[in-house]
Order: C-alpha cells, then structure tokens, then sequence
C-alpha cells in the first residue's frame, strides 16, 4: 500500500522518491509540487506582459532563445 503523497513533506516525499526509484507516481507528485523557492512569473495577459515575458526568456536562455 502506497503512502498519501498529499500528506507528505516535501522532504518526506523526497526521501521516498530515493529509496523508491521505480514509483512514477511519486516522482510524479515531487515534480508536480516544484521548487518553493524559485519565482513565479505571472501569466501574461496582454501584448506588453508577452514581450516583457520574451525579453525575460531570451535573456534566461541567451542567444539560443532569439526567435527568427
């Protein structure tokens, strides 16, 4: 019987992830919570927030995110 992974800390989950390499379901569940820490960027929702959110992606991803 598999544990609740709703219910687990991040670090638990990650433990268990560790020690139950073949679980896709709680690989899954790690991924699916993310990292707390990283930022979050809202969704653009109009022109301007797409080309702020281009800006911001090409200089994440240097030369390789120009679109041409």
């Amino acid at each position: 019987m598999k544990p609740d992974f709703s219910k687990m800390t991040r670090q638990e989950l990650r433990d268990y992830v560790l020690t139950h390499r073949e679980d896709d379901d709680a690989i899954e569940a790690l991924i699916n919570l993310g990292n707390p820490h990283s930022f979050k960027y809202p969704f653009p929702k109009t022109e301007d927030d797409f080309r702020k959110m281009e800006e911001i992606l090409k200089q994440r991803l240097g030369s390789k995110g120009e679109t041409h």
